[in-house]
C-alpha cells in the first residue's frame, strides 16, 4: 500500500495543496498531514480521497490502487453516439464477425495463434460497437 500512499501524496503536492484543500473545505496543513505517507497519526477517509481524485483530475491514485490489486488502469477512448437503429445493426454485424471467426477457427480442430488474434480483434470491435450502442441509447 506504500505505492498508493505515495501516489496520494504526490497528487496533492502536484495539484497544489492550498487550492485543493480550499476546494475540499479543509486547511492545507490538515490535508498535507493526512496525505503524508510518513505520518501514521493522520489518515484520509474515503470522502477525502474521492475529493482529491475529483478535484485534481489525476488518475495516479486510481492506477496505484489498481496495481496494488493486480490490475492495470487503462483509459477508455470516448465513443460517438449514432442513430439507435444504425448502432444496433452495427453491433449485430460485429457480433456475427466474432461468431464467424470462432467457427472458422474450430473447423480444423485446432485454434492457431493467428486465429486467436483474429478472434480477439473481432471481440474488441464487438465491444466497441456495444459502447457505441450504449452511448446512442443514452442520447436517444
Amino acid at each position: 500500500m506504500e505505492e498508493v500512499h505515495r501516489a496520494i501524496h504526490e497528487t496533492v503536492l502536484d495539484a497544489g495543496p492550498k487550492q485543493l484543500a480550499h476546494l475540499m473545505g479543509m486547511s492545507h496543513t490538515s490535508l498535507l498531514n493526512r496525505c503524508n505517507p510518513n505520518d501514521d497519526t493522520h489518515r484520509l477517509n474515503v470522502e477525502h480521497l474521492l475529493q482529491i481524485m475529483l478535484h485534481s483530475r489525476d488518475s495516479r491514485v486510481l492506477a496505484a490502487l489498481a496495481h496494488e490489486f493486480g490490475f492495470e488502469l487503462v483509459a477508455k477512448q470516448p465513443v460517438k453516439a449514432t442513430g439507435l437503429q444504425a448502432a444496433v445493426l452495427h453491433m449485430h454485424d460485429e457480433i456475427a464477425d466474432v461468431t464467424k471467426a470462432v467457427v472458422e477457427a474450430l473447423e480444423d480442430g485446432h485454434v492457431s495463434q493467428h486465429e486467436k488474434q483474429q478472434i480477439r480483434r473481432a471481440i474488441g470491435e464487438a465491444r466497441t460497437s456495444m459502447e457505441v450502442l450504449l452511448a446512442s441509447v443514452k442520447v436517444a
